[in-house]
């Protein structure tokens, strides 16, 4: 990879980490991408977790410089879930071939268009964060480690359709227990793609550059706009999906 193409990496990377935050879906940019600047898929899927990594922190930073609470001890108990389904998940992907994976990935991936299609995104009344409603997140939660683990892309659809519907979070609050959660399994993921030589350390630095950027900054955007703003670039996110799997 010439060095001219790293600008070009930190601005996907960029991109890649608002839609992640806000929404999801940002791999789907990301990863085909870096596929077509020479990485196999299955070293760019473990390359980006890197920079995945790097962005949820800086995102958590910009959703607590905000003044958002989290759910706590609630956001623990979802990291503590989806730890284990997150090794699963890693090393179903770092042991799998390039083209099984290419089915799979599409696969899941219209699976996630049509969970936003069906509009789980309805946030009205209290929240439910009772001991039965907690235990419903986590379990749901262990398996949405395993998918963040396989695959990371669009895992924010599913993030935000859990919270939503099982304890009626708003979508500010989702994306920051989102990115939250998401430290645990992806750094797990980190290190099972490290141990099985599935990243390009020095083009997950520089990604990751353009992903803590990302994520600080649209942390702090989603805050200030608000909901209606954050569910157009939801939209606009699963449109990109579902261009990117019909047609390319």
């Amino acid at each position: 990879m010439s060095w001219y193409e790293y600008p070009l990496i930190i601005l996907v990377g960029f991109i890649a980490a608002f839609l992640n935050t806000v929404g999801g879906g940002g791999s789907l940019f990301s990863v085909p991408i870096l596929t077509f600047l020479g990485l196999p898929i299955t070293i760019a899927n473990g390359t980006s977790r890197v920079a995945i990594f790097f962005q949820n922190i800086f995102a958590v930073g910009g959703f607590k410089s905000k003044g958002v609470e989290l759910p706590w001890p609630y956001a623990v108990y979802l990291g503590a879930a989806s730890l284990g389904g997150g090794i699963v998940g890693s090393l179903l992907a770092a042991s799998m071939s390039d083209d099984l994976f290419k089915k799979i990935f599409a696969g899941i991936m219209i699976f996630s268009v049509g969970l936003i299609l069906a509009d789980p995104f309805k946030t009205n009344g209290q929240e439910k964060l009772t001991a039965r409603d907690q235990w419903i997140g986590g379990f749901c939660f262990l398996f949405i480690g395993v998918y963040g683990g396989f695959v990371q892309a669009g895992i924010g659809f599913l993030v935000i359709g859990v919270l939503s519907l099982v304890n009626n979070l708003s979508l500010v609050k989702s994306n920051y227990v989102k990115v939250f959660a998401a430290i645990v399994y992806t750094g797990v993921s980190v290190l099972v793609f490290a141990w099985q030589g599935k990243i390009d350390w020095l083009v997950a630095g520089v990604l990751a550059v353009g992903h803590s950027m990302g994520g600080w900054y649209a942390s702090r955007w989603s805050v200030k706009a608000g909901e209606v703003w954050i569910k157009r670039v939801l939209i606009i996110s699963v449109i990109g999906m579902a261009i990117k799997l019909w047609f390319f």
